[in-house]
């Protein structure tokens, strides 16, 4: 592995622990305007600082994100299908190698869909885009999604993580399930689990920390952040998680007392313009 490459990964995977917290904000591309996420600037802007890294399409990156800031990005380059369509499986690469270096992306993330109609689409092209990767040095992020008629149990994201890790992906990123650690096990390349849909504060930040303890090396968390109520104060909770080794309910404790702040600095304000 070259210089680029490994400077590149050190930006997402954070050497002093080798934990990673990314934001995704990526939904909008197969979703469109998400609850919450409808204005990507204002997330990101509040949000960016309190993580290691963003997970986003280049639309978003170039319309919604400052360049002056400090963060890396996980550019998210598959796509070509949408929740109106008939299959959102049926994904193609969308943004190509030389676009993702003059976008400075420290990562590459594209989705494979093992078990679906277009399983072998997928796989290749992760497999090419790893290839193009390679010349240049820009990791890989394979995404095993998982559709609405495969199960997400240990034994097929043990394939789907494998299968990845096996084509070259330099990180895979998978859902939380029983006996993750089989997962874990199983794949030889860092594992970052996906927040997946809104939970309450408390499952998720206990989501967070059962991946951590089971052997991830971060979790890639959207909804579970932008979508509470306080997206800050859960941010810096699940950072906690990721990099000091809270417990859930520690983060928790972290999670309502920025929160009280939160309200408390909004209260000031509103007394002090009225």
């Amino acid at each position: 592995m070259d210089w680029g490459m490994r400077n590149r990964l050190s930006k997402i995977i954070k050497p002093d622990d080798s934990r990673c917290l990314m934001l995704a904000v990526d939904h909008g591309y197969f979703l469109g305007p998400t609850d919450k996420l409808e204005v990507p600037s204002t997330i990101i802007g509040s949000l960016a600082q309190f993580v290691d890294s963003i997970m986003l399409t280049r639309g978003i990156l170039r319309t919604s994100v400052n360049p002056a800031l400090d963060v890396p990005i996980v550019l998210r380059v598959s796509g070509g299908s949408t929740i109106v369509g008939e299959d959102l499986s049926n994904e193609e690469i969308t943004t190509s190698i030389e676009e993702a270096i003059r976008l400075n992306a420290s990562c590459l993330a594209l989705s494979v869909f093992v078990g679906s109609k277009y399983e072998h689409q997928s796989l290749s092209n992760l497999a090419r885009l790893i290839d193009e990767g390679e010349k240049y040095g820009i990791p890989v992020l394979a995404v095993t999604a998982v559709g609405k008629e495969m199960v997400r149990d240990a034994r097929y994201l043990s394939l789907a993580c494998r299968v990845a890790a096996e084509l070259g992906a330099h990180i895979v990123k998978t859902y939380y399930c029983d006996n993750f650690r089989s997962v874990v096990t199983g794949c030889p390349v860092p594992v970052v689990i996906a927040g997946g849909k809104k939970l309450t504060e408390m499952d998720a930040l206990n989501l967070a920390f059962n991946a951590i303890r089971d052997g991830a090396v971060g979790v890639d968390m959207g909804r579970n952040i932008w979508q509470s109520e306080f997206p800050v104060p859960m941010a810096k909770a699940v950072k906690t998680i990721v990099h000091d080794n809270y417990s859930a309910d520690e983060a928790y404790k972290v999670f309502k007392h920025e929160k009280t702040s939160s309200e408390t600095k909004a209260w000031v304000g509103n007394a002090t313009s009225d």
